[in-house]
């Protein structure tokens, strides 16, 4: 079952998301290295997965996405990552807690 058909009625006046997914973006992109530019007006994000195994020379990589940006959304999106990262150490610091001995 679709998860919305759970969500409550809009209230009069609400906007509520309606995203589309591709199905070929589905599984996302990984990346292991990013690079942020800026401009006035704008922030771009290059996210590339590169190849950490190179002893010499050029390593090789292949940008995997490129998301041009306002100001106004980087900000955004820093305040919403430190969030995510904050609840992300809370629960890895909990589940790596040393055992403590039972009286």
């Amino acid at each position: 079952m679709d998860e919305e058909e759970f969500a409550p009625p809009p209230e009069p006046g609400e906007k509520r998301l309606n995203i589309h997914l591709d199905p070929a973006d589905i599984a996302g992109r990984y990346a292991n290295f990013a690079n942020i530019t800026f401009s006035r007006y704008e922030f771009t994000l290059t996210f590339a997965r590169i190849e950490h195994e190179v002893d010499e020379g050029d390593v090789p990589g292949a940008v995997v996405a490129r998301i041009n940006a306002s100001p106004r959304f980087v900000e955004e999106l820093i305040a919403a990552l430190q969030d995510s990262w904050s609840k992300y150490q809370t629960t890895e610091g909990i589940r790596n807690l040393p055992e403590t001995p039972g009286p």
